[in-house]
């Protein structure tokens, strides 16, 4: 392939004017196309290829998004490391709407998505216990505080399999388990780019309490509005970030 590229960005449709000397292309992968044309621009002198997870228009709900053909793209491009911002719900009352939680790891429970590159005949077993790259989460957390968002170090990311939202005993489950953020596309995103030794780090920002979180009194209920509202307010904040981030590693 003719194109290649530095840095992978998974995320929102707003990436795209963060983009310069932008050229969209079409990539077909053994495992099918990704979810939409990827955009290759540079940022800082780097090549970035920025791919919108669920569409542009966001016509892919979460069980249904290409996870292996996106990654698999990533890999036909060559990146060095994926960057992937995810709207996320928060389990416990101290991460709150508005903070970003750099997730170091995972808990799964999607069923029926296509979650390896392996099938057969060739095998490989993954090492899962540490699903993101120590090296890109270090330098989220440097940006953040440089930025001065408020950043949770770490962070246990429950994945469930949408596009509904959890029961409030699902909620309370998942809260009693010690689990910190809920969300409904990292896997198996992140397991995907390990299988392809592709570095991976996720930004969880918190756009809402959790179900099982409403018997706190101070707490609202989730509503989609309510996340919607979040995640526009803090849309800018992402961006930033994600510059930064971008600033600061080295190829």
């Amino acid at each position: 392939m003719s194109y290649k590229a530095d840095i992978g960005v998974f995320g929102g449709s707003g990436f795209y004017s963060l983009l310069s000397n932008v050229e969209e292309i079409n990539i077909d992968t053994p495992y099918g196309k990704p979810s939409d044309k990827i955009s290759i621009g540079t940022i800082g002198g780097k090549k970035i290829a920025f791919l919108p997870r669920h569409g542009r228009n966001h016509s892919y709900p979460p069980h249904t998004i290409p996870f292996r053909a996106n990654l698999y793209s990533m890999k036909m491009l060559g990146v060095k490391g994926i960057i992937a911002p995810t709207a996320s719900g928060s389990l416990k009352a101290d991460i709150k709407p508005g903070d970003f939680v750099v997730c170091d790891d995972f808990v799964d429970r999607t069923w029926g998505r296509k979650d390896t590159y392996f099938e057969g005949p060739e095998t490989k077993h993954v090492i899962g216990s540490e699903p993101y790259d120590l090296k890109l989460r270090k330098l989220a957390i440097e940006a953040c505080e440089e930025l001065d968002i408020k950043v949770h170090k770490k962070g246990i990311v429950v994945v469930i399999q949408g596009p509904r939202f959890s029961t409030k005993a699902e909620s309370r489950w998942f809260s009693k388990m010690g689990w910190d953020v809920i969300n409904m596309t990292q896997y198996p995103e992140c397991i995907l780019a390990k299988e392809l030794e592709i570095p991976y780090m996720n930004i969880a920002l918190i756009t809402d309490y959790d179900a099982g979180l409403e018997e706190n009194e101070s707490i609202k209920p989730v509503t989609e509005e309510e996340v919607l509202r979040v995640f526009n307010d803090n849309n800018y904040k992402v961006k930033e970030l994600i510059l930064r981030i971008i600033e600061k590693i080295e190829l």
